[in-house]
């Protein structure tokens, strides 16, 4: 791998004679970590995760706060692993940030395969929120994580985990509420796109997903999932059915 996709990227099983690679998009304060053992569940597929600035090994980074910025990004480590068919899985704000890399790569000719958009559901955009996350304080922020789910409620009250996790936690909705605002329903995607949501779920985003592109969609409801449906049930027969079902040229 080159130096700006080690910087980007993580592939915890590499696998030369795989079809296909799935680019895994984490949420808001996630990390890469979430998805290292997909891998070992997916044999039909080379799983890399985006590792985002701020966080785990790129801790001493700032976060981003332009979306569409840090998607160019991840599309230009991305560009050069297009050599075999791109699957693009985001879940939550990682589902925004893989449908703007996905139209950045498209613009540059490299049209993803697939974009499974996780923890989202077919739905008008609602009102945009108020960007008030910068007065946010540390209870608040903590007291929102544990609501969302995902996170271990003894882990959330450590001091350190809280120095560590709630400035790019910040950092995320701020940079997410902000792109909101802004959002565009232009380009449309070229390839097929997936929402994937719990039935449980009423923090899901929601996004016009049906409009955005001009290939198939269809959703899929997970019975009694949360909107961390992923870490108890992770879709993976869906992708690997996805995979097998596709051509790979």
């Amino acid at each position: 791998m080159t130096g700006i996709q080690e910087t980007w990227l993580r592939c915890a099983d590499p696998r030369p004679a795989a079809g296909r690679r799935l680019v895994c998009f984490p949420h808001a304060g996630g990390s890469a970590a979430f998805y290292r053992d997909w891998g070992r569940h997916l044999p039909d597929l080379e799983v890399h995760a985006v590792s985002y600035p701020g966080r785990a090994e790129r801790i001493e980074e700032e976060p981003r706060t332009d979306l569409r910025r840090l998607a160019r990004d991840i599309a230009d480590a991305l560009e050069p692993l297009a050599d075999r068919p791109l699957l693009l899985f985001g879940h939550s704000m990682g589902a925004v940030v893989a449908l703007e890399t996905a139209r950045e790569l498209q613009a540059r000719g490299v049209a993803p395969a697939h974009l499974y958009a996780s923890g989202s559901r077919d739905a008008p955009l609602p009102e945009p929120e108020e960007d008030d996350d910068a007065d946010e304080d540390e209870e608040s922020l903590t007291a929102r994580l544990l609501h969302l789910g995902g996170t271990d409620p003894e882990l959330a009250h450590d001091p350190l985990f809280r120095e560590l996790v709630l400035p790019y936690l910040r950092a995320d909705g701020q940079m997410f509420r902000s792109h909101a605002r802004s959002f565009r329903p232009l380009p449309r995607l070229d390839c097929p796109v997936t929402s994937i949501v719990g039935d449980a779920d009423p923090d899901a985003d929601r996004r016009p997903w049906s409009e955005l592109t001009t290939g198939t969609f269809r959703e899929r409801i997970v019975p009694g999932g949360d909107h961390f449906y992923l870490i108890s049930d992770p879709p993976y027969a869906l992708l690997l059915r996805d995979s097998r079902d596709r051509p790979t040229s």
